[in-house]
């Protein structure tokens, strides 16, 4: 009697045959499409919770290391593909978001807090 086959098993040598027989244009555009299917079928709160997930996992298994590694990568990355404007309208985008959501006394209290490393960084 032939033993059954489990189902990661299948799935493995699925995957190994159909690898075989397309390219990285077939994985693109079939990964393109569940993309389009799943935001059809799923609203902002999904992908924060799938993210939240994602990122809960992801920090159980690395370092800081890992993140300071990965962090220069997107950041060498991002400098080799953008220019000197685009970092002026992220860097604008990102004070008009922070002014939004904050008020005076948020700005007191960071200014004083730079304040006060600068001093001791002085000493």
């Amino acid at each position: 009697m032939a033993d059954k086959m489990s189902r990661e098993e299948a799935g493995r040598k699925g995957g190994q045959a159909t690898a075989k027989n397309h390219d990285k244009e077939f994985y693109q555009e079939i990964g393109q499409k569940g993309g389009e299917a799943t935001s059809k079928n799923h609203d902002k709160e999904f992908y924060q919770e799938i993210g939240e997930k994602g990122g809960e996992a992801t920090s159980n298994n690395h370092d800081k290391e890992f993140y300071q590694e990965i962090g220069k990568k997107g950041g060498e990355a991002t400098s080799d593909n953008h220019d000197k404007e685009f970092y002026q309208e992220i860097g604008k985008k990102g004070g008009e978001a922070t002014s939004n959501n904050h008020d005076k006394e948020f700005y007191q209290e960071i200014g004083k807090k730079g304040g006060n490393a600068t001093n001791r960084n002085n000493d």
